[in-house]
Parts: C-alpha cells; sequence; structure tokens
C-alpha cells in the first residue's frame, strides 16, 4: 500500500492508469496531424493521384474540425476563465477561423483541381504557426494558471470522442 496519496498518485501515472490532462490531449493531436500533413506532402512528392491524396486530406480537415471544437467549446473558455493571456486566446480564434475557412474551401473542391494541394499545405504552415503559439506560449501559461487541467482532459475526450462518431457518420470507410 502506497504511503500517502502523492505516491499512489505517481504509481498510477507510471502504470499510464490516469486519463489524459487537457495538454497532453491537446498535443497529442498536433502530433497526430503534423504526421498526417508529412504523409500528404510525401504523397504529393510521389506524384499519388487523387483518389489517394483526398481520403488523406479529408482525413486532416475532420482532425482539425474536432480539435478546433474542442478547444473553442472547452479549453479556450476555461483557459478565459482562469485568466490566461486573452490576447492568445483571441489570436487562437482567429487562426482557427483562417484555417475553418480553408477547410471549407479543401472540402468543396477535387483533388485534381487547380489549387488544392497549395490550398491543404497552406492548411499545413497555418497549423503549424498555431501549433508553435499555443505550445511555445499558451500551454505553459494554461499550466501556471488555477485550470484544472486533468479534469478538462477529461471534457476534451469525451466531447472528441462524440464529435469524431458524429463526424464519421456517412462518411466512407476507406480501406
Amino acid at each position: 500500500m502506497p504511503a500517502s496519496k502523492s505516491s499512489h498518485a505517481e504509481d498510477v501515472r507510471r502504470r499510464g492508469d490516469r486519463a489524459a490532462t487537457a495538454i497532453e490531449l491537446l498535443v497529442a493531436d498536433h502530433r497526430e496531424v503534423h504526421a498526417l500533413f508529412a504523409k500528404y506532402r510525401t504523397l504529393v512528392d510521389g506524384v499519388a493521384d487523387a483518389g489517394e491524396r483526398q481520403p488523406l486530406a479529408e482525413e486532416i480537415c475532420t482532425l482539425l474540425t474536432v480539435h478546433a471544437a474542442i478547444e473553442e467549446e472547452i479549453f479556450y473558455p476555461a483557459a478565459r476563465a482562469a485568466g490566461v493571456d486573452s490576447d492568445l486566446l483571441d489570436e487562437a480564434e482567429v487562426e482557427h477561423a483562417a484555417a475553418k475557412d480553408l477547410i471549407a474551401q479543401i472540402r468543396d473542391m477535387a483533388a485534381d483541381d487547380d489549387l488544392y494541394d497549395a490550398k491543404v499545405k497552406v492548411l499545413g504552415e497555418y497549423v503549424d504557426h498555431h501549433v508553435a503559439e499555443e505550445q511555445d506560449e499558451l500551454f505553459p501559461k494554461c499550466r501556471a494558471s488555477t485550470m484544472d487541467l486533468d479534469a478538462l482532459g477529461v471534457g476534451l475526450a469525451a466531447r472528441k470522442s462524440e464529435l469524431m462518431s458524429e463526424m464519421s457518420e456517412g462518411m466512407e470507410v476507406v480501406g
């Protein structure tokens, strides 16, 4: 039996039995979408056909849409309530709006249309910029705030699961 609650918490973390904190979940999303953009660039460089590129671009757009939604619905309001830098949060929301506009443009196109690959590339560049600001500036301020990152992680994970389920309804399965 652990000597104290804190050592029990350490044991739980070591076993991996705990839920991801909000920041851990968001950073994992950042890594996942970064890897998908790299895979997309590889397809473009390899002159893959539209049938290979479009499903991957759609997956990127879906993940980004869900990620933006959970940040806007849950994470950013919690950060604002905790007094985290409102200028950073305002910038993040504007960046989300720009990314959502580009996502809508990509979804309205076919992968063999002019500028399709360029739009996916620029979306990746927007996302890289946004991720750098969140991870280097916003997240450290959130960690230093009164935000309950453990509870937020649970809420973000539940909402992400719900949104991913909703978004996958009606999508064809790509093998």
